[in-house]
């Protein structure tokens, strides 16, 4: 019998069954680092037996999903004749584009979360996981591209279990990462709770992955943003971002990284040099300015967005900035954005990512 585990503690009594749902436009790579790495470490050689463990892809029927990509895969079981599983992956992708998880899927969830399998929500798998209502409880790791989609859905969730700073949470029997690689890291943390750990890093060496990362680590630095490679600092900046609106006090901020205020403010200045607050208002500032040119939204509206009290302060904090009122910086940058504030480069010239990249991140556009 398989022991679930939190402190990684390993069985090998027989073999791990994961059961593997792919929601309509999922994401392949999610999918694909999941799968390679049980396959990689399930056997020896080059065998690819699922000795160690084994998968299925279960679906509500046999017709074939189609990825994000294009790819379609068939599942290999339906629901109803679904054996018991130790894991069950949701795999999730695309939240704009085609049907959500349907009636049936989110059925089978609530099923499986009654039994001791672990659920495992992949991407924006977490989205299916919620919507089922197996969460209420648990934290909750999305990534930070879809912070605010998961705010929009799910009102209901308290703010502070959800985490998208990190890339992946064990909250006991239910995980949910961020996506992409961190699905390897995700299938690695999973074996390493029942096989042996030698076994696990050879598989990741055969992936060419160094090692896997632990949920603890922060997400990928989000374009747009100063470099820092601090991970307290880089998790810090992510929760600016997603705070922009209401900011974090400083307090605030060094206990959700579970640091001291002094401590925090050292980090800063070394790895930017600025303080929290500065470099707060920076991205505040940054966010105001994507959307005075790329909206038709009042100032004051946009103030209220970007966690500045009023109109009036958002105008302080703008002259400080860019020698100009909100209503004058827009006025100018519409015609041609970049040369408005900027001037006219020369030719070949290439403009600072913090114009180019930062307001497709804080949009969220592809």
């Amino acid at each position: 019998m398989v022991h679930h585990t939190i402190d990684g503690e390993a069985t090998t009594a027989r073999r791990l069954r994961f059961g593997i749902v792919l929601l309509p436009n999922f994401t392949l790579t999610a999918f694909s680092g999941f799968v390679d790495l049980l396959r990689l470490a399930s056997d020896e050689g080059d065998m690819s037996r699922p000795v160690r463990c084994s998968w299925t892809i279960v679906g509500e029927n046999l017709v074939p999903v189609r990825a994000s990509c294009g790819i379609q895969i068939t599942p290999w079981t339906t629901f109803d004749e679904a054996q018991a599983f130790d894991y069950v992956v949701i795999v999730g992708g695309l939240l704009h584009s085609g049907p959500p998880a349907s009636d049936a899927t989110l059925a089978f969830i609530r099923a499986m979360a009654e039994t001791p399998a672990t659920l495992v929500g992949l991407c924006t798998g977490a989205f299916a996981l919620a919507r089922a209502g197996v969460m209420n409880g648990y934290r909750i790791c999305v990534s930070w591209f879809h912070y605010w989609d998961f705010v929009e859905r799910f009102p209901q969730v308290d703010e502070r279990d959800l985490v998208a700073d990190r890339l992946f949470v064990i909250d006991r029997r239910r995980i949910t990462c961020s996506g992409g690689r961190a699905s390897i890291d995700v299938a690695a943390a999973i074996l390493l709770r029942h096989v042996e750990a030698t076994i696990v890093r050879k598989a990741l060496r055969i992936l060419l992955v160094d090692d896997a990362q632990k949920g603890n680590a922060p997400q990928p630095h989000p374009p747009g943003l100063e470099p820092a490679t601090h991970p307290k600092v880089r998790r810090a900046i992510l929760l600016m971002e997603q705070h922009v609106g209401e900011p974090l006090s400083l307090p605030d901020l060094a206990d959700r990284l579970d640091v001291s205020v002094r401590q925090l403010e050292r980090l800063f200045t070394t790895e930017t040099g600025k303080s929290p607050g500065a470099f707060a208002r920076q991205i505040r500032i940054r966010m105001a300015s994507w959307l005075l040119t790329s909206s038709d939204r009042t100032v004051a509206d946009i103030a209220s967005s970007c966690g500045f009290s009023d109109a009036s302060h958002l105008g302080r904090e703008f002259r400080k900035e860019f020698g100009a009122s909100p209503n004058e910086y827009r006025a100018t940058r519409l015609p041609n954005t970049h040369e408005a504030l900027l001037g006219t480069p020369e030719p070949g010239a290439r403009l600072p990512d913090e114009y180019v990249e930062a307001p497709v991140r804080q949009l969220g556009t592809p």
